[in-house]
């Protein structure tokens, strides 16, 4: 599960997601949903558990087979559509991109639509690299409070 989790397909990828928060919810929910921590915190015991589900073992299989599909295929739109420009890249820049909200990359709308941009790009096939800025002062959260002045 090591490769599915460090690969942001799971993001958009609503039975893989489901396949993270079967694993162990309270942890799948106290680690904010991010795969990767929950990875390094979750029990042998769960971890033996899972193993020994049949359903949850039949679930990983099948994400696990559209997971190595996605990785290996050939036969993307893309390729179909413009096979002459397979070995060209498409770089595509932004300050930040709204993956997932356990990727803490972005603070509005223009970030989620760069991420939606970036996902939509690997589910079609494009030969796709996103280039963006890490903020020097980190992520920040932001809120207004009943005065109506937006603070960070």
């Amino acid at each position: 599960m090591g490769d599915l989790a460090y690969n942001l397909w799971w993001s958009w990828t609503p039975e893989a997601r489901e396949l993270f928060r079967r694993l162990d919810y309270p942890l799948w929910r106290r680690t904010k949903h991010n795969p990767v921590q929950m990875l390094q915190e979750i029990s042998p015991v769960a971890l033996a558990e899972a193993a020994n589900d049949a359903a949850f073992v039949r679930r990983y299989n099948k994400v696990m087979l559209k997971f190595d599909h996605m990785r290996t295929t050939d036969e993307t739109w893309f390729n179909q559509t413009y096979p002459e420009l397979k070995d060209k890249t498409i770089a595509y820049f932004s300050f930040e991109f709204g993956l997932h909200n356990s990727v803490p990359i972005y603070s509005g709308g223009l970030g989620i639509l760069s991420g939606d941009h970036a996902k939509e790009a690997s589910d079609l096939g494009l030969p796709f690299v996103g280039i963006g800025y890490m903020y020097p002062q980190g992520y920040f959260r932001q809120h207004i409070p009943s005065h109506g002045w937006q603070e960070a």
